[in-house]
């Protein structure tokens, strides 16, 4: 095939045809003889406002395509492309039969993958969540929003889909992938009920809203295939013999025998890592940042990025920011929400963890990011939860500060060390204040 990269249109409803008649003219050839053509990827193009483009990325089947490459050999941005770039590579499959059925704990991104791609090649798996099934978890953490009554496993980090159902709904890697994973993954969630442009939009976004069924679909797909879902049922201790694993208890006291155990926790399964420590299973601290969330109108962002408020074609913009202090430290937004809410996101009794979400339509009228700033050993200590500890530590002070809501602050009064008392629109954009 052909790749034609930086193919730009101006916004508009623009169809296959369209980008026909485009690459054909990129080409110097007959619209018509393009046999096929698939979007690889669509970003935008706003550094000429008010004329915004998007620019594509396409693959196309040509007639004579020895004859049309070497025509335009002279464009960097015309290449030939493997037909077999598409296909998943997978390891070969062991030949050896396990003795039980493989054991996944944790039941968000990693755990669904995981449970999916073991129980469709027949090792009927047996997934284990400590939380709630998708829906009974919807009430419990409209529930705590509303009362501030939490649930320790059923929350925004612990149930059904993990903490990602409960946040933006962004699938982002900077993982190199050269076995095309990525796009197995995004085929599972188009299978199951995301929209298919996730495959080629540069920022693909599933939203909240959307993955409370998409998760479900995955699970029932998972049980059709064999496997089998625990919810309410937590990973409480291991046994292992001669190096080996052989046993799992859950829940305090019952026993299932296992010997390929994936763990797919998350990062706020703290009483795991500490089992695992004390089981002296090898485990490795690394750096990560901790932050602040804030908040801005929709409006500012759209008018900085495309120059208008509300583009009738665009979705809500989005932005990204970095910077490196003189200390050396990293300083950059993360998980940034167009037109979504702040959330509370704790786990943890007397403990305040703060996260973003937002509908796939980021229709709320607020924009948030996560300002962060990256911490390591230095700050922390070198003992391998150390890390852990340090960020009880911060949301066990968070907590007090906010009497266990969301604290928040205007950023003048912020910056001078003053009590805000006023917040204008943006208290409907933040959920469990």
């Amino acid at each position: 095939m052909i790749r034609i990269r930086q193919l730009r249109l101006l916004v508009n409803n623009i169809s296959i045809d369209d980008l026909k008649v485009k690459c054909a003219k990129r080409l110097r050839i007959r619209d018509k003889d393009i046999k096929d053509i698939k979007i690889i990827k669509r970003s935008i193009d706003a550094r000429h406002k008010p004329d915004i483009y998007y620019s594509y990325v396409v693959d196309i089947k040509v007639k004579n395509e020895k004859y049309i490459l070497k025509k335009n050999m002279n464009d960097n941005d015309i290449l030939y492309i493997d037909e077999y770039a598409y296909k998943y590579k997978f390891m070969p499959t062991g030949k050896k039969k396990i003795a039980f059925r493989p054991v996944i704990v944790g039941m968000g991104p990693a755990g669904l993958i995981a449970g999916y791609m073991l129980a469709k090649y027949g090792y009927k798996p047996l997934i284990i969540e400590r939380g709630a099934d998708v829906d009974t978890r919807v009430r419990d953490i409209e529930e705590f929003w509303n009362s501030n009554k939490l649930k320790t496993n059923s929350n925004v980090q612990f149930g059904e889909g993990g903490a990602g159902t409960f946040s933006d709904g962004k699938l982002n890697t900077r993982v190199k992938d050269k076995n095309n994973y990525q796009n197995m993954v995004f085929d599972i969630f188009i299978e199951n009920g995301a929209p298919s442009e996730i495959k080629y939009v540069s920022d693909p976004h599933i939203g909240t809203d959307n993955l409370r069924s998409i998760v479900k679909n995955i699970r029932n797909k998972i049980i059709d295939m064999g496997g089998t879902v625990r919810f309410n049922t937590c990973l409480t201790d291991l046994e292992i013999k001669n190096s080996k694993l052989v046993s799992i208890t859950v829940n305090g006291e019952e026993r299932i025998n296992c010997d390929v155990l994936v763990l797919a926790i998350g990062h706020s399964a703290r009483d795991t890592f500490d089992l695992l420590d004390r089981k002296n299973i090898k485990l490795e601290s690394k750096p990560f940042a901790v932050g602040i969330r804030i908040i801005h109108s929709q409006d500012l962002i759209n008018i900085s990025q495309y120059g208008t408020k509300n583009h009738r074609l665009l979705k809500n913009a989005n932005y990204k920011l970095t910077y490196k202090s003189k200390s050396g430290r990293g300083v950059y937004s993360f998980c940034m929400c167009p037109g979504g809410y702040v959330i509370n996101a704790s786990s943890e009794n007397k403990k305040l963890c703060v996260n973003g979400m937002s509908n796939y339509k980021r229709d709320s009228g607020c924009a948030n990011s996560a300002i962060i700033v990256t911490v390591d050993k230095n700050d922390y200590g070198n003992g391998v939860l150390d890390g852990i500890r340090f960020q009880q530590e911060l949301e066990t002070r968070a907590y007090d500060v906010g009497h266990g809501s969301i604290p928040i602050s205007l950023l003048n009064d912020y910056e001078n060390n003053r009590l805000s008392t006023s917040f204008g629109k943006i208290i409907p954009a933040i959920k469990g204040r």
